[in-house]
C-alpha cells in the first residue's frame, strides 16, 4: 500500500510524536500532494501526528523553528501564528543587529504573525513520519521577510505576462569533523572528507556510493531532486544540481538542500560547509542560478528566438542586460558574508566584473543557447553562502528591471574575462560595506524590493562588517606581533 495512506508498521508505537487516534482513508494526500489547509489537516491526523515541525529562514537563509503541537498547528493553519522576530533582527550568532529600524530593544522584540505554507510539506526520512511545513512572515515583518520578498518580485515578473523557472546548483566541503571537534581545533588543520584533488572522481563516487545514495535519496524524499551529483576539484568537495521547476519551488528546494545536506552530513559524522571560501589553498564554493522565463500567454519560451544571435530573444537580451547593469548595486544580497569576497578573485571561477558571455564560464553570466526548452543563463556570480530566497530574487528581478526598462546588453567577453579591461561601470565592490552602501543608493533596488527591505538588509550587512572590524585575525598576529 501507498506509505501516503497509512503508517509504516508500527510507527505509532514507536513514535513518542504520534498519538493512538490516527485515521486510515484512501484519500490522504501523500507530502508533497498538500496543497490546501485541508489536505494539511488531513495528512496529520492520518499520521496520527502529536507534533509537526515548522521552520521559516532569516536574513542569511538559515531555517529557524520548532516542533508545534497538533491543536496549535491548525489553529495557525486557520488563522497564522506568531513568531518573536528577533530571527529578523539577529546575525547567523543570535548577535542582535544594533543599527536596524525594523526590530531591535527599541521595539522591544515582540511577535510578528507568520502563516504556514500547507504546499511546502515535506516528509522527514529521519524521524519516523514527521512532517515539516515551511512558514513566511507576514504583516510589517513581510516587508523585510526574504521568502516572501521572492514571492512579491515572482507576482511583479507574472504581472509583466512571464512564468519564471530556475534551478540552483551547489558546490560544499564534506569533512570528517564534528561541530565539537572543529571547534577544538579552532576550525584549523580540518581533515576533508576525502583527500586530494579529483574533479569528476568515478573512484570517489564508487568507494563512497552510500553517502552518494544517501544524498539522492533524502532528495528524492524532500522533494528538491538532485539532476547531478559529483566530486568537484578539492578535497572532499562535491557539487549537486537541483532540478529546475518554478521560481518559488526551486527557491524552497535549494533552502532545503542546503539545510537538509547539513543535517545528513552530521548526522553520519561527517560537517557540510557552504562557505564561500573556506581555505587559500582551494577554490571558492558556487551557488550558480539557472533562470528562463516563459510566456504565460502560449508557454513558450520567452528567451528563445531561432534564427537570432544565440538563439536569444529581444526578452533575453534585455533580461542580461538588467542582470549585469544591476549586478555592482544588488551585490551584497548575492555575496552577503565578509567570507563572500574571498571568494571573488581572478583565476578562481569567479567572475570580478559584470561581464557576460556565451558559454563561457570566466564570464559573471553565462547565455547557454538551445532549444525553446532549454535556451536559458547562468548567474554564475552567486556563492554557496547565498541565501537562496535572496539571491533568486536578485537574478530574477534585475532581469525583469532590464526588460521593463529596454535596456540592451554591452559586448559579450570572448575568451578569458579574467584578462581583459572592463568599463568601470562594471566593476563589482570589492568589499562587503561598499557593496552595502551601493544597494542602499540603488533606486533600482528600492524598486524592485521597496524602501524596508534595502534599509534593513543593508544596515544588517553594514553590521556583519563592523563584527569583522571588531576582531583580529590570525594573519595581522602572525604579520605583526613580533615585527612592528
Amino acid at each position: 500500500m501507498d506509505e501516503s495512506t497509512e503508517l509504516p508498521p508500527s510507527s505509532a508505537a514507536s513514535n513518542p510524536l504520534s498519538s493512538p487516534d490516527s485515521i486510515s482513508r484512501s484519500s490522504v494526500p501523500s507530502p508533497r500532494e498538500v496543497s490546501t489547509v485541508a489536505d494539511a489537516k488531513c495528512i496529520v491526523e492520518a499520521r496520527g501526528l502529536s507534533h509537526i515541525k515548522v521552520g521559516l529562514f532569516d536574513n542569511d537563509g538559515v531555517m529557524r523553528g520548532k516542533y508545534m503541537s497538533r491543536e496549535k498547528f491548525f489553529s495557525a493553519l486557520d488563522n497564522g501564528f506568531a513568531f518573536c522576530d528577533v530571527v529578523l533582527g539577529w546575525d547567523v550568532q543570535d548577535q542582535l543587529y544594533d543599527n536596524a529600524h525594523y526590530t531591535g530593544w527599541h521595539t522591544g522584540y515582540p511577535d510578528a504573525p507568520v502563516r504556514i505554507l500547507p504546499q511546502t510539506c515535506r516528509e522527514v526520512p529521519f524521524e519516523d513520519g514527521m512532517l515539516l511545513f515551511l512558514a513566511e512572515f507576514a504583516g510589517a515583518a513581510e516587508a523585510v521577510c526574504p521568502r516572501a520578498l521572492l514571492r512579491r518580485v515572482i507576482e511583479r515578473c507574472e504581472k509583466a505576462g512571464f512564468a519564471p523557472f530556475a534551478a540552483l546548483e551547489y558546490e560544499f566541503f564534506l569533512f570528517d569533523e564534528t561541530p565539537d571537534s572543529a571547534r577544538a581545533k579552532g576550525y584549523r588543520d580540518l581533515k576533508p572528507f576525502t583527500p586530494g584533488w579529483f574533479g569528476y572522481s568515478v573512484i570517489r563516487n564508487s568507494v563512497h556510493a552510500d553517502l552518494y545514495h544517501e544524498i539522492l535519496a533524502l532528495a528524492e524524499r524532500m522533494d528538491f531532486p538532485i539532476e547531478g551529483l559529483h566530486t568537484e576539484t578539492g578535497p572532499g568537495v562535491l557539487e549537486a544540481a537541483i532540478t529546475v521547476d518554478n521560481a518559488a519551488a526551486a527557491a524552497d528546494k535549494a533552502a532545503l538542500f542546503k539545510t537538509f545536506i547539513k543535517v545528513l552530513a552530521e548526522r553520519r559524522g561527517l560537517m557540510a560547509t557552504f562557505m564561500a571560501k573556506w581555505s587559500n589553498e582551494y577554490p571558492g564554493q558556487s551557488g550558480h542560478i539557472h533562470l528562463s522565463l516563459r510566456n504565460k500567454a502560449d508557454n513558450r519560451s520567452a528567451f528563445y528566438a531561432e534564427g537570432q544571435p544565440h538563439s536569444m530573444s529581444a526578452v533575453q537580451r534585455q533580461f542580461l542586460a538588467g542582470q549585469q547593469r544591476l549586478m555592482p548595486e544588488l551585490l551584497c544580497m548575492m555575496a552577503p558574508s565578509i567570507n563572500s569576497y574571498r571568494r571573488l578573485i581572478p583565476g578562481f571561477w569567479a567572475p570580478t566584473d559584470a561581464t557576460w558571455g556565451v558559454e563561457n564560464r570566466t564570464a559573471a553570466l553565462r547565455v547557454i543557447p538551445g532549444s525553446d526548452k532549454s535556451q536559458r543563463q547562468e548567474y554564475r556570480l552567486g556563492a554557496a553562502d547565498a541565501n537562496p530566497y535572496l539571491a533568486l530574487a536578485v537574478a530574477l528581478g534585475s532581469g525583469l528591471y532590464g526588460v521593463e526598462q529596454g535596456w540592451e546588453p554591452g559586448k559579450p567577453v570572448e575568451g578569458n574575462a579574467y584578462a581583459e579591461q572592463h568599463p568601470p561601470e562594471l566593476a563589482l565592490p570589492r568589499t562587503l560595506w561598499d557593496a552595502a552602501q551601493n544597494l542602499k543608493r540603488s533606486e533600482a533596488a528600492r524598486d524592485l524590493f521597496g524602501d524596508a527591505f534595502v534599509e534593513h538588509f543593508a544596515a544588517s550587512r553594514e553590521w556583519e562588517e563592523r563584527e569583522f572590524r571588531r576582531h583580529i585575525s590570525d594573519w595581522e598576529l602572525q604579520r605583526y606581533f613580533e615585527i612592528i
